[in-house]
């Protein structure tokens, strides 16, 4: 396979700078930071038009078929800019559960308006080394207590009853924790335990039964939250039972994705180093010219090298790679990129000396994005672990 960026990729990336150069300078990221969802809807319409939610959703869907590669670019350059925004969730996750789940139903169902932006979804996945059981119950609208929640959702009347009646062939109970930009989502897609096993469901936030939590955390550039179902309304998703193999799939490309935007922050905590390096004076000279300041650069730079070629590499493969070949490159990425970032984010607030301890730098925005993108899903210490096993170490 040819590694090399192409003409479109090089485009793309331009495109997508640009834009968050007009539409998401410093000062608009901290205002969304502070804001109540994290989110900017005009944004997220411009997005749209720029056909980047739909790039990895099929034509015959209203998208542009392309493949995780080109994500990858577009992920870069927002973890470059650090933006609130759900389209990691959105445009990623919940396209490729959808085409993991095989389901030529809820495909036509959702994939148009997650191509165009008019429907926004996340996905609860396991979060953490240790992934807990399932906490979520599936009751069949033919069990005797789907009558009695049945009654209570007719009350709301009006779309509400419309969409139960979408949604009623089975009701969900329980809690998912930790679900990314569900603060901000119409629709979630979950796991939840059923006879023939746990099975992937899909349940609007807006509808009766579903409350979300927004939760305290360390990275203001990235929300998570708490959704907690009582009886609440819900739509199966591809076969019963299928939910652990859609998932794991899934979750392997979250760390991909992820990856890929770890990798655009890491590279702005290089850039921003090196400029600073170069107009920061002391004792009459730029600092940048001072060897424990090169050296700090030199060794930022071929980290960031390094993740780029495992970013590459993962992005690239991730479409055609086996079920086995998957998990491998996943580790592979996740684990070296995460902390390649981390290093890179420590190194900048040390190049920038006092500057880069101050709250209107954003240095330690990066620094903190960049901690969160260890602990996410899986940490570096676990897919090591996961490749070690692999090659029988």
């Amino acid at each position: 396979m040819d590694w090399a960026v192409t003409e479109e990729q090089r485009e793309l990336a331009a495109v997508v700078r640009r834009m968050l150069a007009d539409h998401a300078p410093d000062a608009a990221v901290r205002d969304l930071m502070s804001g109540p969802d994290g989110h900017d809807p005009a944004l997220w319409s411009l997005m749209a038009e720029l056909g980047l939610q739909g790039l990895a959703v099929p034509e015959e869907h209203g998208g542009a078929g392309c493949g995780l590669a080109e994500l990858a670019v577009v992920l870069e350059e927002l973890g470059r800019r650090l933006l609130p925004s759900p389209f990691l969730p959105s445009a990623v996750l919940a396209v490729q559960t959808l085409l993991a789940a095989d389901d030529p139903a809820a495909a036509a169902a959702y994939l148009p308006g997650l191509a165009d932006g008019s429907l926004i979804a996340t996905v609860a996945l396991p979060m953490g080394d240790t992934a807990p059981a399932a906490e979520i119950e599936a009751t069949s609208a033919d069990d005797s207590s789907y009558a009695a929640s049945q009654a209570r959702s007719s009350e709301a009347g009006g779309a509400d009853a419309a969409r139960t009646g979408e949604f009623g062939g089975f009701r969900l109970t329980g809690v998912a924790d930790l679900v990314l930009e569900a603060q901000v989502a119409d629709l979630v897609l979950l796991s939840a335990r059923t006879a023939a096993g746990p099975s992937l469901f899909a349940v609007r936030t807006d509808a009766p039964g579903v409350t979300v939590t927004q939760l305290p955390t360390l990275d203001q550039t990235r929300r998570l939250a708490r959704v907690a179902l009582d009886a609440a309304p819900a739509a199966p998703i591809g076969v019963e039972g299928g939910a652990p193999r859609v998932l794991a799939r899934v979750l392997d490309l979250a760390e991909i994705a992820l990856s890929a935007e770890a990798l655009g922050g890491a590279q702005h905590c290089l850039d921003s180093s090196v400029a600073y390096a170069k107009v920061r004076h002391q004792f009459g000279k730029p600092i940048g010219s001072f060897q424990a300041i090169k050296h700090k650069c030199a060794d930022l730079l071929t980290l960031v090298e390094s993740a780029r070629s495992a970013v590459a590499y993962a992005a690239g493969t991730a479409d055609t790679a086996s079920p086995d070949a998957l998990p491998v490159t996943a580790s592979l990425a996740k684990s070296h990129t995460a902390d390649a970032y981390f290093t890179a984010a420590a190194e900048s607030i040390q190049i920038h000396g006092g500057l880069g301890f101050t709250w209107e730098h954003d240095a330690h925005l990066h620094f903190k994005r960049a901690k969160s993108t260890q602990l996410l899903f899986s940490t570096p210490t676990t897919h090591r672990t996961r490749l070690a096993a692999h090659l029988s170490l």
